[in-house]
């Protein structure tokens, strides 16, 4: 959102700097962003000031140059060669000054500079005004006609004045701050200074007209308050340049002058409009309605939509819609260059209503922005007679009938009770009342009834003072005692709130169970260390993807409302968003990827129920590293894949799993690792149908974690322990097995020999040859051991390495090669 620090200084006076003021409002919770400088003119006409010609002489060596001598008030008179045909002795003239930067009409911007013209010192331009950006004129130097002294600034006497504009990031509960007038609200809590809604004392009505037009509310739930007011003798045009500029200012493009003044009100009071052609309102009625499901409706952007049921509709007397109120107008119902009446709308709409329109239809306006959060019932009728006047003003439009006000329901304040004690204890620091009664009634915030219970338990406990609030409607967030405190500590201050030397808690909690963000957080973080680039993917995809792999249609999540073929399911898996990830990449010839991904699977059950799954995906394609001159770069296996699982599952408290060949519908082979006896990650190839299916044109190794699974039994995997004082030992064997037989056997196998001295397996070398036997392979594999009480002896160490040998031979078959 953005505020216009000179529209806002309309609204509450203050000459504080837009940078003081950015940090008071973001203080208070309305983020400022950024600040942007805008300048009537680009450069703002620095270095620019009103001078005198003292003398003009014609130049020796040129005919069309003159030489002259200028005044410009600091008491250093400046020679300054001019071409001009018109500059004479005795004008008051524009002068651009030594090291002033020119912003042309036309052209390129640039510098002046001392400098010799035909060998002649030159100390300044005596300016046109096409030459400073004020007109297209270059017939000669501009010649003024006035009082003001010499070096008087040129912007101060063209009254070019420069603008500041806050770009504020609004959260969604702040939709008391979406305007102008909104942010001059909480200056005025947060300087103690005094702001005003503009006059509207000048605007009148007649007592009867001649054809009003009536209103209808057919749904008062979803219309609580709608107000209209017929204008006529309009004169549709070019907005003045003031409210042009005006909405410039905060990036909106000027319309004409009837559309710019209810964007103007919207953005001034935060109160939204419309402004219907009264000639297209047929039967002169306007009925605030349901639409019929399925009817046709062409909006302004000349797009045909088609109405649900529980879309709330601006109709005439025959029900055809004219507006989907709150968030569009219609194409044909709306202000055009013949528009001589115009009935404005003015009206408060439910929330949950214009939201649920606006996201059927897509469409976000400004208008629907501030309807959806919650605008202010009682800005209904001061934001149009404040259109009405300033229509009267830019636009000669007259007013041809009463106020229509439709309200069968008045909105009131909201009652909240505060407890005093209860200040101090979420805020952690006493706050004298007489602050707090300040701050409320600065925030338009009432007491209505100040309670104090005498009755005490205790010879201790103080009398609690109780407050009766009421909170006005557009403090839309503020409904409970929490909610008033935050707006008290918003005002007071975050930063007077001050840091005791020692924090204590008012109670012992348990220890609290691992934080599963934090965990998440942690693995990312491993996985962005090793290389791996996170992604996010859509959670609705093509169900294509799953029909031709198999997926049985019953378990599929389908959408009912879905736009679009290709994404019209709830993903069973996330493998297929990813190779899309993938194929946009390598299509693009970044092709070398290491991605993972947090994300959720969904599955309908027997019965109609729906299930969600939390999953970790890894992907690895391409190479591992770029080639350099130092070594060519190998292709990206299945090891490495394994290796950033196993310190995943490591990192969670999961060290050593088991294995056994993968049962997954898109891997060509693989494992899925076991922990408890429970699947917890499948890993392994992408089959080359799948690969094909999503046009990926490489290889691809995938991963997938059971995160569910994982975070139910996560174990802290930080554990200290001593240094070890005994050296560790390294053995080596070589086994020849059958080829069924993996290391992973090998591996469960030695751990369950030797539980005490072993601390790690490894293989460092694999081979088949035909010299080994058919059907055969060699593992060649590395024993550690160690123990922490004292060094090993040759005869311990023996005695460990016969029972693994012996071990080998029985369960694997083993050859042991000597």
């Amino acid at each position: 959102m953005k505020i216009s620090l000179d529209w806002l200084r309309t609204l509450i006076p203050t000459d504080k700097p837009a940078e003081e003021i950015g940090k008071l409002l973001t203080g208070s919770g309305l983020e400022v962003e950024g600040i942007e400088e805008l300048e009537s003119v680009p450069g703002g006409l620095r270095g620019v000031v009103l001078g005198t010609v003292l003398t003009r002489e014609k130049h020796p060596d040129a005919d069309k140059l003159s030489v002259t001598t200028v005044d410009v008030g600091d008491g250093t008179i400046r020679q300054i060669v001019c071409g001009a045909p018109n500059v004479a002795a005795g004008q008051r003239v524009v002068v651009a000054l030594d090291g002033a930067m020119l912003y042309p009409s036309e052209g390129e911007p640039f510098k002046i500079k001392k400098s010799k013209i035909r060998g002649l010192a030159s100390e300044g331009m005596i300016c046109a005004e096409d030459e400073i950006g004020l007109g297209q004129s270059h017939a000669g130097i501009m010649v003024l006609t006035t009082d003001q002294p010499n070096g008087t600034p040129a912007a101060e006497y063209f009254g070019l004045g420069s603008d500041a504009v806050l770009e504020i990031g609004l959260t969604p509960n702040r939709a008391d701050a979406a305007s102008h007038y909104g942010v001059a609200r909480e200056l005025r809590a947060l300087l103690r200074q005094p702001c005003h809604l503009p006059d509207i004392s000048g605007f009148h009505a007649p007592v009867t007209a001649a054809a009003p037009i009536a209103v209808t509310l057919e749904d008062a739930a979803a219309a609580p308050r709608y107000a209209g007011l017929l204008l006529e003798n309009v004169q549709v045009g070019p907005s003045p340049e003031w409210l042009q500029r005006r909405l410039r200012s905060i990036g909106l493009s000027p319309i004409n002058n009837v559309v710019d003044v209810t964007n103007f009100v919207l953005h001034e009071l935060g109160q939204p409009l419309h402004a219907f052609d009264a000639d297209q309102i047929t039967g002169n009625q306007i009925r605030v309605k349901r639409a019929t499901e399925g009817e046709k409706f062409t909006t302004l952007d000349g797009t045909e939509r088609t109405l649900r049921a529980e879309d709330l509709v601006i109709a005439d007397a025959h029900g055809t819609p004219m507006a989907l109120a709150g968030v569009f107008g219609g194409k044909t119902s709306g202000v055009s260059e013949a528009t001589t009446r115009v009935f404005l709308e003015s009206a408060y709409f439910a929330p949950a209503v214009v939201r649920k329109t606006g996201q059927t239809h897509q469409l976000k306006t400004d208008a629907s922005f501030r309807f959806e959060r919650g605008t202010d019932p009682n800005m209904v009728l001061i934001g149009l007679k404040r259109a009405a006047l300033l229509l009267q003003e830019v636009a000669g439009a007259t007013v041809a009938a009463p106020i229509v006000d439709e309200y069968p329901a008045h909105i009131g304040h909201t009652a909240v009770r505060l407890r005093l004690p209860r200040v101090e204890k979420l805020v952690g620091q006493f706050i004298a009342p007489e602050r707090i009664r300040q701050i409320l009634t600065d925030l338009d915030i009432l007491i209505s009834e100040e309670l104090t219970d005498e009755q005490l338990t205790t010879d201790n406990q103080q009398p609690t003072t109780t407050w009766i609030l009421s909170v006005p409607p557009h403090k839309v967030d503020v409904t409970r005692e929490a909610d008033v405190i935050e707006e008290i500590l918003r005002i007071y201050g975050y930063n007077h709130v001050a840091l005791r030397p020692h924090n204590s808690a008012s109670y012992l909690a348990q220890f609290p169970n691992p934080d599963p963000e934090i965990i998440r957080q942690n693995t990312a973080r491993l996985l962005s260390g090793q290389g791996f680039s996170e992604i996010i993917t859509n959670s609705i995809t093509n169900s294509l993807y799953f029909e031709k792999e198999g997926e049985p249609d019953e378990t599929l999540v389908r959408l009912l409302n879905f736009n679009s073929a290709e994404l019209n399911v709830m993903r069973p898996s996330l493998l297929p968003s990813g190779l899309e990830v993938i194929r946009h990449n390598v299509n693009r010839r970044q092709r070398d990827l290491k991605l993972y991904e947090f994300g959720k699977t969904y599955r309908q059950k027997a019965g109609g129920q729906y299930e969600e799954h939390n999953k970790l995906v890894i992907y690895l394609t391409g190479n591992t590293a770029p080639e350099t001159w130092q070594q060519k770069s190998d292709k990206s296996t299945y090891h490495q894949l394994a290796g950033a699982v196993q310190q995943v599952l490591a990192s969670l408290g999961f060290p050593q799993p088991t294995s056994q060949p993968v049962q997954h519908p898109y891997l060509a082979g693989g494992l899925t690792l076991l922990a408890q006896n429970q699947p917890v990650a499948q890993l392994g190839a992408v089959s080359a149908q799948v690969l094909k299916r999503l046009d990926v044109s490489q290889p691809v190794w995938y991963a997938e974690l059971d995160w569910d699974w994982l975070m139910r039994k996560y174990k802290n995997a930080l554990v200290a322990r001593e240094l070890p004082k005994f050296p560790e030992v390294r053995r080596d064997l070589s086994l020849v097995v059958d080829k069924t037989i993996t290391f992973d056997q090998l591996q469960q196998i030695a751990r369950r020999t030797e539980k005490k001295l072993l601390q790690q397996v490894n293989v460092f070398d694999v081979y088949e040859g035909d010299n080994l036997g058919q059907g055969k392979k060699s593992y060649s594999v590395s024993f550690f051991l160690q123990d922490p009480a004292q060094t090993l002896t040759d005869q311990a160490i023996d005695s460990v390495m016969n029972r693994l040998i012996q071990q080998f031979e029985q369960q694997a078959g083993a050859v042991i090669r000597r």
